[in-house]
This record gives structure tokens, C-alpha cells and sequence, in this order.
């Protein structure tokens, strides 16, 4: 019987690339697959038909040739028929590359994989204030979660009895079938594919070997950290199933809004209103940091929305020990309530500096004389 072109058995472009090549041989492996048409002669011999096709085209050598001579590339030293895989072994290495995820045998044939489980991380979202930022603090969370089961230990398995051995498997975990010529192992359906089965489970955690509790954790929260920082503690999550590693803690930080102050990254800024007088003449004001008040000197002038900074009263990073700065943002304030003798005051202040004082004000005044003449 003639063979058929291996492009058309495989329903693709001569000039296809692998993905394509990998997406049809998939799609007719699966179609024709043993398990799925148990003692159907013509889906097995079409399997061998696709499974030999795809083993010359997706081998860039083999096709190269294959794409010159045809079939005649291949002499009876070195037929592409299913044994070109080299063995069974090789095959089944694609196959389970492909389709292990379907039939359960990724990674080839698994021992028993035993009855441990590593337990699950756990995620504690934790809001502390901008002052724990500065020189961090220790604190104490309670969690939540699973913890070993005292009575058996962790095991599941009553006290005084142990798990049996699987009657099905052997201890394996695996069942192996044999279709034809192909042989693939899948997991065993009495144990779970653990290999061993439990008869006499642990009453007080039903087997899991975990019972919930409620513990108490110690974190300790290190300078410079900001909103988004992920802590972990390594072996604080749940505790594994039937004695497994237990997971991690994740402490997620969300430090909570100052209502003084913003970050910006190691620096700290605020907003300080100064009497309109003060900014006039120079002056001192007190401006609050997160340590206690300091003095800061006003230079004599100083307009709204001047910048004056405070050097290494900002934070730390989580690089750095060294701390940023704390940048005074000026808000030189009017007064809004006078009294007659105040307006007096001011009017007749006016009246007296006109515009030599007010530099800004008299290139405005140029400014505007120049545009509209």
C-alpha cells in the first residue's frame, strides 16, 4: 500500500511552521488516540500514520529530506516509520510534552508521589502609620490558618495504625495500559495516585492531618517601606497536608495617608501658611516633622509657593538608610478679618510703597504696558 504525503496526513502547508506543524499533530493524535477508540483498528493504524508524519516533519533534518526525496528518503535502514522515534521511550517523551496534562501523564510515568502536600501561602494586608516607616516597629499578628494536627502529628492516620499499602497499584500510584504498541501510565483511581490509602483516619482532623487555629506571628517592619511592599515569612503559612512543608506568610504593606504630610519617595512634603507680615519682614515659624517641631528661619520676601527644605528630616528607603528631606512648601497667608484701624494701616502702607516693593507685580504692570500699549 502506498503511503500518503506526510503533509497531507497531517492537513498542513508544505511551507508550515512548527507551531502549526505541533497544532495539527495535536489536534489528530488526540482524535485518533487508543484510549479514545479502544478497539477501533483504523483510528489505531491512523494514529501510526500521524504519529510517523510528525516524526519526520518536526525533525528539521529529517524534513529537509523528506521535502527533496519524498518517502524515498527514507531506505529500510532508517525507515520513518513509527520506530524512527528511536524507541518507545522518545515517544512517549512527545507525547507526554503534548498531551500529558490530558491523560495525566506529564513528565512520563510517575512513581507514587506520596501523600505530602506543601501547605498554601498566606496573604495578611497590614496598614501602619507613616511614623513606623522612620525606624520600622515589631508588631503581632494574629493569623488565622491551619496548623499540624497534634493528635496524629500531621499524618491523618489514627494513632496505633499507619496508611496501607495501595492493593491496586502496588505503592506505585501508577496504572499502566498497554494499547497495541503504545503504553502509557495514568494515575491510580483507588489511591489518588499516592500509592497508599488510608483505612483508620484520624478523627480529630478527618484525615487531613490539619486542624484551624489561631496563631500569633511576630513581624518586625524595617525602615523605609512603603505602600506595596510584600514581606515574607518563610514556613508561617498553612501547614501541609499529611505532614508536608508548611507555606509562607505574605505581609502586604499599605501605609495609611498623614494628614500633614506626602511621600515622595525619601522625601517628605507639607504645606506651612506664614503670616503675610512674617513673610514681608523675615521672620521664625515653627514647622512640625515626624520626630517633634523645629524653628526654620523665613528669609525676608518670601512669596507663596517658595520651597524651603529641611535636610534628613524626610524617610529612609529600603535601599538606603540615609534619610530624604522635608520640603516646606510656603502659603504666604492674608489676612481676611481687619479691624478699621488695621485697613487704616494697610491703606496708608499702600499708599506709601507703590510698586517699588513689588518687583513681580511691576514687570506684570511692564508686561501688560508692552502688549496693549
Amino acid at each position: 500500500m502506498e503511503k500518503r504525503d506526510y503533509y497531507e496526513v497531517l492537513g498542513v502547508p508544505r511551507d508550515c511552521d512548527a507551531d502549526t506543524l505541533k497544532r495539527a499533530y495535536r489536534k489528530l493524535a488526540l482524535k485518533y488516540h487508543p484510549d479514545r477508540n479502544p478497539g477501533d483498528p483504523e483510528a489505531e493504524e491512523r494514529f501510526k500514520e500521524v504519529s510517523e508524519a510528525y516524526s519526520v516533519l518536526s525533525d528539521p533534518e529529517k524534513r529537509a529530506r523528506y521535502d527533496r526525496m519524498g518517502h524515498a528518503a527514507f531506505g529500510a535502514a532508517d525507515g520513518a516509520g513509527f520506530h524512527d522515534f528511536g524507541d518507545l521511550g522518545r515517544f512517549t517523551d512527545l507525547f507526554n510534552d503534548l498531551f500529558g496534562d490530558i491523560f495525566g501523564t506529564r513528565g512520563g510515568a510517575r512513581r507514587g508521589r506520596g501523600r505530602a502536600q506543601r501547605g498554601a501561602d498566606l496573604r495578611y494586608n497590614l496598614e501602619i502609620d507613616l511614623a513606623d516607616v522612620l525606624h520600622g516597629r515589631e508588631v503581632r499578628l494574629e493569623i488565622p490558618k491551619m496548623r499540624p494536627c497534634s493528635t496524629c502529628q500531621g499524618s491523618g492516620v489514627r494513632p496505633g495504625s499507619r496508611p496501607e499499602l495501595c492493593a491496586r497499584c502496588h505503592g506505585s500510584g501508577q496504572m499502566v495500559f498497554q494499547q497495541g504498541f503504545f503504553r502509557i501510565s495514568r494515575p491510580c483511581d483507588l489511591c489518588g495516585g499516592v500509592g497508599e490509602v488510608v483505612r483508620d483516619r484520624c478523627r480529630d482532623c478527618r484525615g487531613s492531618g490539619r486542624v484551624e487555629s489561631q496563631q500569633t506571628v511576630r513581624v518586625r517592619i524595617p525602615p523605609g517601606v512603603d505602600t506595596g511592599a510584600r514581606l515574607r515569612l518563610p514556613g508561617e503559612g498553612e501547614a501541609g497536608v499529611a505532614g508536608g512543608p508548611s507555606g509562607d506568610l505574605y505581609v502586604v504593606i499599605s501605609v495609611r495617608p498623614h494628614p500633614l504630610f506626602e511621600r515622595e519617595g525619601p522625601d517628605l512634603h507639607c504645606e506651612i501658611p506664614v503670616p503675610f507680615v512674617t513673610a514681608a519682614l523675615g521672620g521664625e515659624i515653627e514647622v512640625p516633622t515626624l520626630e517633634g517641631k523645629v524653628t526654620m528661619r523665613i528669609p525676608e520676601g518670601t512669596q507663596s509657593g517658595t520651597e524651603l527644605r529641611l535636610r534628613g528630616q524626610g524617610v529612609p528607603t529600603l535601599r538606603s538608610p540615609a534619610r530624604g528631606d522635608q520640603v516646606v512648601h510656603i502659603f504666604v497667608e492674608v489676612p481676611t478679618r481687619l479691624t478699621e484701624h488695621q485697613r487704616k494701616l494697610l491703606e496708608e502702607f499702600g499708599r506709601a510703597t507703590g510698586t517699588d516693593v513689588s518687583p513681580r507685580h511691576r514687570s506684570f504692570l511692564e508686561k501688560l504696558k508692552d502688549l496693549f500699549g
